[in-house]
Parts: structure tokens; sequence; C-alpha cells
């Protein structure tokens, strides 16, 4: 199959980040993060992501890459040229994402962390929020601090704060043990469908 046929379908999680997820897989050594072009280097495909007006950030994993924008273009105007990029990259002879280069026994850096994060939310987190009908995103992770972002039955949940403190972060600070703390980006407000409704004030 050419890369031309490769599917590559494009979710918007909000105006500033979209996922693509691709036929085949992109990445297979665990979560790659590129927070700026130096990051990129060596990687043809974060390199040509990064050459696309307004993308700040890539994160890509086996068969999703997320893309992070800033400024007003649409990703309805910005998909096209980043479907491009990933077809370019997977057509390429080199690897299009390199694998990542750290010097043994270097403490946990927040790459390191969001991938081992990401990894505990896929196959612990979720599936537990997920009889809730919830979901819940890793967005980033900033000087060993996890910022997320809950969905579906979580969001405007009475419950999202038990479920953050008690099970969320019980859980990251038992398996992940380099995290310093948690901050909730939810708008629970906007939740239209919550699994325990708040209590009116």
């Amino acid at each position: 199959m050419s890369t031309a046929d490769v599917r590559i379908t494009a979710e918007p999680i909000d105006n500033d980040r979209c996922k693509f997820i691709v036929g085949q897989p992109v990445h297979v050594g665990g979560v790659r993060r590129f927070a700026s072009p130096e990051d990129a280097k060596g990687s043809p495909l974060a390199e040509a992501l990064f050459a696309i007006p307004g993308i700040t950030e890539v994160v890509v994993s086996g068969h999703l890459v997320t893309a992070v924008k800033r400024g007003p273009t649409p990703w309805a105007a910005l998909g096209p040229a980043v479907g491009a990029a990933i077809r370019a990259a997977l057509a390429a002879r080199a690897p299009a994402v390199a694998p990542r280069q750290a010097p043994p026994g270097t403490p946990a850096d927040d790459d390191e962390l969001y991938e081992r994060v990401s990894r505990l939310f896929e196959t612990q987190v979720n599936p537990m929020v997920a009889r809730h009908g919830g979901v819940v995103e890793l967005i980033d992770v900033q000087d060993h601090v996890v910022m997320l972002r809950m969905g579906g039955g979580c969001q405007g949940c009475g419950m999202a704060d038990v479920t953050l403190r008690q099970g969320i972060e019980a859980m990251l600070h038992q398996h992940v043990p380099g995290v310093k703390g948690i901050v909730d980006i939810t708008d629970h407000s906007a939740g239209s469908n919550p699994y325990f409704a708040a209590a009116k004030k």
C-alpha cells in the first residue's frame, strides 16, 4: 500500500489541539513529545510539522499524532498540510520519529514523565473512568506537574474531584513517583451529560 492510500482521520480536541489517527503505525517506541523545532531535529515527521505555520508542539505515539497550534487558523485549514507531512514522513526511508537519546541515569524529565503518565492513562485510568462513561485526557506535563482534562461522564460530574484526588492522583503517585501534582483544566460547567450531577448551590 502506498502512503497516498494511508487513511488519516482528524479529530479536533479543541481550538488548539487536534488528534490525527493514522492507518499505519507512525512510532512504535512509546510516546515522543516535541516541544520545539530544536526537539524535532532528526525526526522527519516532527520537523515537517513544525515547518507548518502555527504548529507549536507535536506528540506521537503508535497510530496517533497530536498537533498543538497557536493562532486563529482553524484545523480544517491546517489539517491537509498536517496529513501531507505525515504521509511524506511515512514515505521516507528514514524512521518518521527518531528514538529518544537520553543518557543513562538522568533524572526523569517532563518528556519521560509524559510518556509514563500517558501509558498509565491508557492502561489503567481510562478503563476505570470508562465504566462511568468518562474519559481523561493527558494535556501536558510541565515541571513534573500533570495537566489533564476530563470528558464524557466525568465533565461536570459531582464526583469528579473524588475521582481526581483519590483515584487518578493516587495512581500517579504509586506508579509514576516523579509526578509532583496534577492540574484539572476541565470546564466542568460545560458538561452536558455528567455521570453524577453536581449539587446545586
